[in-house]
């Protein structure tokens, strides 16, 4: 299997995933370069990241190792212009979420390269194992047809596009209402670690529903800081005709006056007298694999996983013609939506949203 070679554009917290994912398996995954805006920080990322560095995407292009494909992780105003870029040069992009930041740029963007067919986007959330775990409880039919998903997990695009994964819909239309609420919340830990906070401070929720047609809804609920903030635990819920997924509690119909429930188990290695090193092997529901993960050895988290996973699903996509990980027409239709939810939060009304031209 060839490694998929890839550059980066940008050098941020989150393309640094990329980077650890190429650095922990470069069997199946090779950096060609990173874009960085001046010299000094491309001196920093040579060091840091252990990769070579470039000041313009021409520069990455015209290297004798050419990428395969470029991910795109800069601030959302910037995204579309390296994505046309890209595109114009007839290379393959994988662009982190959101893929434009408010509603013209996505139609514009999508009128410009959403014909080539070139375009993924980065949303990981739905390559973390215990979703892919859930998913397939419900594409076993134990839960029967899904019908709702409840998300107090991540926020707007992310959990939009978990929403419609776990229930298996596509691009159609919806209507989205929402409220916004204030209450005091103690916020211990951010992204930069832990803050010493001991008193509480205002913090807003968003509290949102979705009906996706035929029967079908999402309830969204995310409170400021929720990835970070141990105060406030995920739960994730999906609901069907002849059960439910509460986490990883599985509650199904088993037949003849009978209802059965049984827990997602997680394996790991690492664990007291088990001396492979602590990494995740597999996630089952009793004797049913659910999840198995591919890259054991790495040590990674479920967030970096997500990546690998990804970046190996862009692999099978450009080797062997696999399925697109996450096309651009499903990154522009998770974020309208999320910004659906923060106009219906805004103004008090419901957001109906037609089916779209990119469906």
């Amino acid at each position: 299997m060839a490694a998929l070679r890839f550059g980066i554009v940008g050098s941020g917290w989150r393309a640094q995933f990329f980077a650890r994912a190429a650095r922990a398996l470069p069997e199946r995954f090779a950096v060609t370069g990173v874009v960085t805006r001046s010299a000094e920080r491309g001196a920093q990322v040579e060091r840091e990241w252990g990769v070579p560095t470039v000041r313009t995407v021409a520069d990455l292009l015209a290297a004798p190792d050419r990428p395969e494909l470029v991910v795109v992780s800069v601030p959302w105003p910037v995204t579309p212009e390296v994505t046309r870029e890209l595109v114009a040069a007839g290379v393959p992009v994988l662009a982190e979420t959101p893929p434009a930041p408010d509603v013209a740029g996505l139609e514009s963007l999508w009128a410009d390269v959403g014909a080539s067919g070139l375009v993924q986007v980065a949303e990981h959330s739905p390559f973390m194992p215990a979703h892919q775990a859930r998913r397939a409880v419900v594409e076993a039919g134990l839960i029967g047809e899904p019908t709702s998903v409840q998300v107090s997990s991540t926020h707007l695009y992310h959990a939009v596009g978990l929403i419609r994964f776990l229930l298996g819909v596509g691009r159609g239309p919806a209507t989205v209402r929402a409220q916004r609420f204030t209450a005091p919340l103690l916020d211990p830990v951010a992204r930069d670690g832990w803050t010493d906070a001991t008193q509480p401070t205002p913090a807003g929720t968003v509290l949102a529903t979705l009906d996706l047609g035929g029967g079908r809804s999402g309830l969204y609920d995310f409170t400021d800081n929720q990835w970070h903030n141990p105060l406030r635990t995920n739960r994730v819920v999906v609901r069907g005709s002849h059960g439910e997924v509460v986490d990883d509690a599985v509650t199904w119909w088993g037949g003849d006056r009978t209802v059965l429930t049984s827990r997602i188990d997680r394996r790991t290695s690492g664990v007291e007298q088990d001396l492979d090193g602590f990494d995740l092997t597999h996630l089952s529901l009793g004797e049913r694999v659910l999840y198995r993960n591919p890259f054991v050895g790495t040590r990674f988290a479920d967030d970096e996983l997500a990546v690998a996973h990804l970046l190996a699903a862009c692999a099978s996509w450009l080797h062997d013609d696999g399925p697109q990980p996450y096309p651009l027409a499903d990154g522009i239709h998770d974020h309208r939506l999320g910004l659906a939810i923060g106009e219906a939060a805004e103004t008090g009304q419901a957001v109906t949203l037609p089916v779209p031209h990119w469906a």
